[in-house]
């Protein structure tokens, strides 16, 4: 078919974009559609999941959550991160875990960490959602002890003590825990060293940090790297707003820490905050990303070649011209491709001799060679005879081409 229709201009339409607003479109659609990508993947990251739920873990700006501590070992260049999936707890830095209940279970924890170092601080407030502030709590009161008490049950048992400190100094006793200068939170929670239970899987508990009464504040199980925080409130926010208390909690992580360690983990898995590895977030990041690269470029490189053949759309030409001329084309075009041009020799020579009738007034009753001897003896140069059969008997196209030239110059001579 064409677009050209028989008597009607193919002018362009005037609604149609330039090729340069075209690649403005698909560039402003192309980054859109990849910045929609990039922030789905990241979102979650880049937003802060878990902020603006309050609780006791390391997103959270409340009181009792520990995103000051995390804040703080990120200035101090100790490369704190937020673990939120339990295959990234296969690491030789030190994690910190931080169950709000007895009833959340910590094995999908501490099971891969091995003998890796591990701190697990116990719960002690019970909170709830500010009702005018977004992101704070409003502390309402201790947590009952079943809570504290059960976060190692039944493998490990121990009574947990609460009770008026004072502020007063707590002691440490363990000689390479320097810089731990921890003052006792009011109320102090802590662990009675006599009621700890030994199971299977813990061993006993050494005491690190104490108070007045021999109580452990800190301890750590014998033979693993596994430690235990009684009172949150020497990590959490409420106590780095403590310089001392701040600087004593760097000190005691950096104790607690591998000589292999880069940095410091804090698991946000045992609060709910945890998510499994996004196959989008994959695509942007090594070694993923280099396939994401290439398929970019090449999509790239598709759009460029695309966009140079855009502008105004032309007219397609007809298949079959309108006209004789056109039929006359085609007929010489199937002649030309079959090498059949010499074969009309004899029809050409036909037409001279009936064009040369009429042009010359060559009466009527004359046919066949006695036509013939009247046109030779018309005196137009060489004989007609001749050039009609050189013209019937040419043997290729060339050859044909000559001859017909010459009968043609002899119909069309002036000078006879």
């Amino acid at each position: 078919m064409s677009d050209v229709a028989s008597g009607r201009s193919a002018a362009p339409s005037p609604g149609l974009l330039s090729p340069v607003t075209v690649a403005i479109l698909l560039g402003v659609g192309m980054l859109s559609f990849v910045a929609m990508l990039v922030l789905g993947a990241y979102a979650p990251d880049l937003g802060g999941e878990g902020r603006g739920r309050p609780g006791g873990h390391a997103l959270s700006r409340a009181v009792t959550g520990y995103s000051g501590i995390v804040a703080l070992a990120r200035a101090t260049g100790r490369n704190p991160r937020i673990v939120r999936s339990d295959v990234l707890l296969a690491t030789e830095d030190l994690v910190v875990a931080t169950p709000t209940a007895g009833s959340v279970p910590v094995d999908p924890v501490l099971d891969p960490r091995g003998a890796t170092p591990t701190l697990l601080v116990l719960p002690k407030w019970t909170t709830g959602p500010h009702r005018q502030k977004r992101g704070w709590v409003t502390v309402y009161s201790l947590i009952d002890h079943d809570e504290p008490e059960g976060v190692l049950a039944p493998a490990t048992t121990f009574r947990v003590v609460r009770g008026r400190s004072g502020g007063r100094p707590l002691r440490t006793v363990e000689p390479l825990m320097t810089g731990v200068r921890f003052t006792a939170p009011r109320p102090l929670q802590a662990i009675r060293p006599d009621t700890v239970k030994p199971g299977a899987a813990y061993g006993r508990l050494e005491p690190l940090v104490v108070d007045d009464a021999g109580n452990i504040v800190v301890g750590q199980f014998t033979g693993l790297p596994l430690f235990l925080l009684a009172d949150p409130d020497l990590l959490d926010n409420r106590g780095m707003h403590d310089a001392g208390t701040a600087a004593s909690a760097l000190a005691m992580l950096d104790y607690m820490n591998s000589n292999e360690a880069e940095g410091i983990a804090f698991d946000v898995t045992l609060n709910g905050l945890g998510r499994s590895p996004s196959p989008l977030k994959l695509l942007f990041e090594p070694p993923f990303l280099a396939v994401t690269l290439a398929l970019a470029v090449a999509l790239l490189l598709a759009v460029l070649g695309t966009v140079t053949r855009f502008g105004s759309p032309r007219p397609r030409a007809r298949a079959i011209a309108f006209g004789k001329t056109a039929l006359v084309d085609n007929t010489a075009v199937l002649v030309r491709k079959a090498g059949r041009e010499a074969r009309l020799g004899p029809r050409y020579a036909e037409v001279v001799r009936e064009a040369a009738v009429r042009a010359f007034g060559v009466p009527a009753r004359l046919h066949g060679s006695a036509l013939d001897d009247y046109l030779d003896r018309l005196g137009r140069g060489a004989p007609f005879t001749r050039l009609s059969r050189s013209v019937a008997e040419a043997g290729d196209k060339d050859e044909l081409m000559r001859a017909a030239g010459a009968l043609h110059a002899w119909l069309r001579r002036r000078d006879a």
